[in-house]
């Protein structure tokens, strides 16, 4: 089978160079007043969770533009920040920022699977229980979805890539590779787990038929094309198929789900989440804040169900352990010591943005803000 949604993650890891990061000869004034080009979500709010501390040590598991490990390292004169990417763009910036915080910022290129590998070549840091706060803010970029040659935005034409690690991987296939070589079931498959696409199997059936009767998908206006085309069958015109409405009732392109859904594949998205936050659990210390922003709900159910227990040998259950098995029966106390959970939730419920930030920042709208201390 190609793919299983959410399933083990293989232990093993890929030892990363972590590259030398030069300072550019930039002045700091200059560098602080360079244009960011993504803005964090919901920056406070992570701050009041995380608590920063002098001599606290944090790990911002997806660092990006560096607006979130910007705020913690300016919240308290001693704190240190272990910034890790797999975006090699994205590690330039955490080069450049740890310029303007000498010794204070540790830059790290790979992905959540690759973390253990390379807190081991950090004199230091390769201590479970160790940090006091871990940071993670699911999803892309503004950077790369503002950028055409990443492929991963429909609005901007470009390559059919979306792969996070650019060439850092070459064996990485690219959503184009993938969309060349892939079965029509598997692909349906793909659509409906990733995307959670309604019309998976007409949209499989569309791309594989353009592919072997005209060319090879090869660039992001050509997938939108098609599937925009195919949902458009029996419409007046295609463009008054272009969009639907989403789950908060507002307009989104009818391929969008199949490009969330080929992203996520591409970059083994929901692996790796759950690989993080089985990494959360051994890295902080008792008491250790973990914080968590998520944009759909594929991410944040593997977020719960971590943080409520609901896990299988270090993988996150599809549906809640009560309801596992309507064929199996367990006393109270079993239960109740199978779903014990290593975290005490700080919210009751997801935190939203405010209405002035998704003003000021649109694509806040979707994100949902968790945080939790690890108990002992």
């Amino acid at each position: 089978m190609l793919l299983r949604a959410c399933s083990r993650v293989r232990a093993t890891v890929v030892r990363i160079d972590l590259g030398r990061c030069y300072s550019s000869g930039r002045s700091k004034a200059a560098l602080r007043k360079s244009k960011a080009p993504h803005l964090p979500v919901m920056t406070t709010e992570t701050v009041q969770f995380l608590e920063p501390k002098k001599d606290e040590v944090f790990i911002d598991m997806t660092f990006g533009a560096g607006g979130h490990t910007r705020a913690l390292l300016e919240a308290s004169s001693g704190v240190t920040v272990v910034a890790l990417d797999r975006d090699p763009h994205a590690h330039r910036l955490a080069c450049e920022m740890a310029v303007e915080f000498p010794g204070r910022l540790i830059p790290v290129l790979g992905r959540f699977s690759e973390l253990p590998a390379l807190l081991r070549t950090l004199d230091g840091y390769d201590r479970q229980r160790y940090f006091n706060g871990i940071l993670f803010d699911f999803g892309c970029s503004s950077m790369q979805f503002d950028e055409a040659s990443r492929g991963f935005s429909i609005a901007h034409d470009g390559p059919l890539d979306m792969r996070m690690d650019k060439d850092r991987c070459p064996e990485q296939l690219s959503a184009a590779e993938v969309l060349a070589r892939i079965q029509e079931q598997d692909l349906a498959r793909i659509l409906k787990v990733y995307g959670e696409e309604k019309q998976s199997k007409k949209i499989a059936r569309a791309i594989v038929n353009a592919r072997l009767t005209v060319k090879r998908i090869e660039t992001t206006a050509e997938l939108a094309s098609i599937v925009a085309h195919c949902l458009s069958q029996g419409e007046p015109s295609v463009s008054a198929f272009e969009y639907r409405q989403d789950k908060l009732r507002r307009p989104a392109h009818v391929a969008t789900k199949t490009f969330q859904a080929l992203r996520i594949f591409v970059n083994n998205e929901l692996n790796e989440i759950n690989y993080g936050m089985v990494l959360a659990k051994h890295l902080l210390r008792s008491g250790g804040k973990l914080v968590t922003i998520a944009f759909h709900s594929l991410e944040d159910t593997i977020v719960k169900r971590h943080l409520t227990g609901h896990v299988v040998d270090d993988v996150a259950s599809r549906v809640p352990l009560q309801l596992i098995s309507h064929t199996l029966a367990h006393e109270t106390d079993t239960m109740q010591e199978m779903m014990k959970p290593n975290w005490k939730q700080l919210t009751k419920h997801v935190v939203v943005p405010t209405e002035d930030e998704v003003a000021d920042n649109p694509r806040s709208r979707s994100a949902k803000l968790r945080a939790a201390v690890r108990l002992s």
